[in-house]
């Protein structure tokens, strides 16, 4: 779990040169730093932030005393953050909470109670930023009725634009059965459910990714999401529930790169035992939006390749400090002018219904 420390550090790259003194006289007044504004074919277009992390401390006195007591912190909310949006040049931001701590709650009052709080709190901070914010919901997967009623309060009542969950529930499966009154829930009410990973310890052993390089972030966030959406089409929940929406962090993890052997798997492996009843592309192509952490022109025009530009929206994982910039997006010269914009805003404007 990161810390407060590690948010600051973080948004210090990005803070340096945000205020600046006149004339060498270091008691001038500070001043606000410019805001980075985003044109494409010379029209200012609306750059959209799925990715960013946040935390809220309405929940804290719910959790003070328990075991829970350290999780709940780590990425504040505050002004600072409308400072670093304006230096990337986002104009609207999606916040989320994950680690998905609570999910380990077995009280369910407790659970609910940690929920409320966490929806409650971003809705706030939105409501004090509503031309620059708006915010996911956190849920109780670990009850997945409760979760599905979290789920539309947060929606309903907070004006929540859509879910935030991790790929697996204490080890569970979310293409399991189980798990289906969230889905469907989720499918009712036509909202996104954007997936981030949380080292992939559902699959990998414990150690294997220990050592140098921080593997379990590096390799195991992107496995992990893998694995997610991948049981997702082969178990068939996109067929069950065919209004369903799912985003995924880090650029869809492996599957979009390796594609193609999943969508023979079904062919050519006679214990696939598949369940759904498409093409495992046509699910990327319809029902999966990914994110831009791709870091590269070539993984970005890959990604486009299998999925289209439809399928694809910025993101930053904001505030942690990963080089993914508007830039990536502006700069690809095989990008025609309209793609760009869809990737840098108007798809997330269609998905999560922006209006303002």
């Amino acid at each position: 779990m990161s810390t407060r420390r590690d948010f600051l550090s973080a948004f210090a790259g990005a803070a340096v040169g945000a205020y600046v003194v006149g004339r060498g006289d270091s008691t001038a007044a500070p001043q606000a730093p410019v805001r980075r504004q985003v044109s494409i074919g010379g029209r200012r277009v609306r750059v959209i932030d799925i990715h960013a992390h946040a935390t809220v401390r309405e929940v804290d006195p719910v959790v003070k005393g328990t075991p829970y007591e350290r999780q709940a912190g780590g990425r504040p909310l505050g002004p600072d953050r409308i400072a670093l949006i304006d230096s990337q040049g986002i104009d609207v931001q999606v916040l989320s909470i994950n680690g998905f701590w609570w999910w380990a709650v077995t009280d369910r009052a407790l659970a609910d109670r940690i929920v409320r709080a966490q929806n409650e709190g971003l809705a706030a901070f939105v409501a004090r930023y509503p031309d620059r914010f708006v915010a996911m919901a956190s849920t109780s997967l670990q009850f997945p009725e409760l979760a599905a009623a979290q789920l539309e309060d947060g929606v309903k009542r907070l004006g929540l634009r859509a879910a935030a969950i991790g790929g697996h529930v204490n080890g569970e499966d979310l293409s399991l059965p189980k798990f289906d009154p969230f889905w469907a829930k989720a499918a009712e009410l036509g909202v996104l459910v954007f997936m981030h990973p949380g080292r992939a310890d559902n699959i990998i052993r414990e150690g294997a990714l220990g050592g140098r390089g921080d593997l379990g972030n590096i390799i195991g966030n992107p496995l992990e999401t893998t694995y997610f959406l991948t049981r997702l089409i082969f178990d068939g929940v996109f067929d069950r529930f065919p209004g369903l929406r799912v985003g995924a962090a880090h650029a869809g993890g492996y599957l979009p790169s390796y594609v193609m052997r999943t969508e023979v798997a079904c062919d050519v492996r006679n214990n696939a035992n598949c369940a759904n009843a498409k093409r495992p592309k046509a699910y990327l192509r319809s029902q999966v939006w990914v994110d831009t952490m791709v870091f590269s022109d070539e993984g970005l025009r890959h990604l486009v390749s299998e999925m289209g530009a439809s399928q694809i929206v910025y993101g930053t994982d904001n505030p942690l400090n990963w080089p993914v910039t508007v830039d990536l997006v502006l700069n690809a010269s095989w990008l025609g002018n309209a793609d760009k914009e869809a990737i840098l805003g108007g798809n997330l404007v269609k998905l999560l219904r922006i209006t303002s």
